[in-house]
């Protein structure tokens, strides 16, 4: 009989080569494109010593094609749990260097007890996706797998914040999950998500593109919206990762973590006195009042590339975390598209369900027009933007820098909808439209019959600009709560915040709403 010492021999050695995944071949080939191993990124993303391993001894059970006779290190994919900034955290990585990370029957079951474990722990779980995909021998076993994970992510959402971080190849079903989960990190040049390759679409299509160009980085942060974040390399990404959930809350029951903050709740930013052009139909960055207004003028940007007409990010106010959804008014004049409309949508569900109030910055002329808008369905994907805001029952601030017109003016978070606090600055513009076009329609004959109809056209548009292209019409209604000093915003939002940050509202029982499309 073995002594006891022996059987820690023999354990300290199946460790051992467990740890080694691939082999020193493939893990030199793997790092040589700019990569991390799997257990380097988890090492990475957790606090110093306290990642712990779960099922380092998972073998597959498949006896076809010969792969009885083939050993895969913890069948290629490494799953375990522990600290991100003190908080607890589940994750996994796949390892590319053990049979290309092929996701099977029992790599899929890793996965799944991961995500079940951090769902009855209330803890965030992290993916980082580098596999070949489907471990065709595997069969339907591999497509089984994928769907317990794809009903998983289901389960999960809502519940714990779901990241995935995309470190290279993701092909097929594949991409499924990512797409399921709350966010989408990228790494530029090495990591790719497509439903069909480049041969596929060849032999089918006959179109020739490259693996970056159909699915790289910057396609689905510019283009797709797919992801949220393109990253430099492996590490950048996790350390963004690392970011990100220092603004999040563990799970649908907790409160966002506040932070010690030094930047003092009541101080003016002066700069926002001048910051609007004289001209309102000229533009400026908002990124710049939204560095005025937060915690030390630092925010965190998801989607930076993709519907840059609208502002999506997190920041803090007197250290308490807070979604910020703000017009653009430097690209597309700050209109509201499709993309921007489903980009808003689901960050503004993601922090309602999160408990992260909300923080609407409105300068918007309107819904984009034309016919590609309308046959892209503007109608239907507008629509989300009312049913997200009318929906959320976090707190709710909106301030109106500018213009506001429209349904636009109502989709930006307006009282109708139920913002709980809604400011304006004295120089906001909130009616049906601009005074130009307003005083074309109303006006129309008389200019038209008038000796001069130029200055008749001006008369009408300063009448009408009197009258509503202010904020105190709005106000003496009771659809603005008050006209501000923009240099007093910031104090005003955090004592708004204050008086509602323990809020609750109930919505009506329901099993589900059946959100536009």
């Amino acid at each position: 009989m073995d002594s006891i010492a022996d059987k820690i021999n023999e354990l300290k050695a199946l460790k051992s080569k467990a740890l080694e995944q691939g082999g020193e071949k493939n893990v030199a080939k793997h790092k040589a494109k700019g990569k991390l191993t799997a257990r380097e990124r988890l090492a990475v993303l957790f606090d110093a010593d306290t990642f712990r391993e779960v099922d380092m001894f998972v073998k597959h059970r498949c006896v076809n094609f010969g792969m009885e006779d083939i050993d895969i290190p913890s069948d290629g994919v490494v799953t375990g749990y522990g600290y991100v900034d003190g908080r607890p955290v589940f994750a996994y990585a796949q390892d590319f260097t053990s049979r290309a990370g092929s996701l099977g029957e029992m790599h899929a079951k890793k996965i799944c007890k991961i995500m079940d474990m951090a769902h009855k722990a209330g803890a965030p779980v992290v993916g980082m996706n580098d596999s070949g995909g489907a471990r065709i021998q595997e069969g339907v076993d591999a497509l089984c797998g994928y769907g317990e994970i794809f009903y998983r992510n289901s389960m999960c959402s809502g519940v714990i914040p779901q990241i995935s971080a995309i470190m290279g190849p993701t092909a097929g079903g594949a991409v499924y999950s990512p797409a399921m989960t709350d966010w989408i990190f990228m790494v530029k040049n090495t990591s790719h998500m497509f439903i069909t390759g480049p041969e596929v679409i060849k032999s089918v299509t006959g179109e020739i593109i490259t693996f970056e160009d159909l699915g790289g980085a910057m396609t689905h942060n510019e283009k797709s919206g797919v992801a949220h974040f393109a990253c430099e390399s492996d590490e950048d990404a996790i350390n963004n990762i690392r970011m990100l959930l220092s603004f999040l809350p563990s799970n649908n029951m907790e409160d966002p973590p506040i932070q010690p903050c030094a930047d003092d709740p009541k101080r003016t930013a002066t700069e926002l006195d001048s910051i609007l052009p004289d001209d309102p139909s000229q533009s400026y960055d908002m990124k710049d009042v939204i560095r005025n207004i937060v915690d030390n003028g630092e925010f965190f940007e998801p989607h930076a590339h993709f519907a840059q007409n609208i502002i999506v990010c997190f920041a803090r106010l007197n250290g308490k975390p807070i979604g910020i959804i703000a017009n653009q008014p430097q690209v597309m004049a700050g209109c509201l598209d499709i993309d921007a409309s489903d980009k808003a949508t689901r960050f503004i569900r993601f922090c309602d369900a999160f408990n992260i109030p909300l923080l609407t910055l409105s300068d918007v002329p309107g819904y984009m027009p034309g016919s590609n808008q309308e046959w892209g369905g503007i109608i239907r994907h507008g629509a989300k933007l009312l049913w997200c805001y009318s929906e959320a029952t976090v707190p709710k601030l909106l301030v109106i820098v500018r213009k506001d017109y429209g349904g636009a003016y109502i989709a930006m978070s307006s009282k109708h909808l139920g913002a709980d606090f809604a400011f304006a600055w004295p120089n906001a513009e909130i009616a049906v439209m601009g005074a130009d076009g307003a005083s074309n329609i109303i006006h129309r004959k008389e200019i038209n019959s008038a000796d001069d109809p130029k200055a008749k056209r001006q008369e009408k548009i300063d009448e009408y600009r009197e009258l509503f292209s202010n904020p105190y019409c709005a106000a003496s209604r009771g659809y603005i709560d008050d006209v501000i000093v923009p240099s007093e915003t910031r104090m005003r939002l955090i004592e708004a915040l204050e008086i509602m940050y323990n809020k609750r509202q109930t919505l009506p029982p329901k099993k589900h709403g059946n959100i536009p499309a």
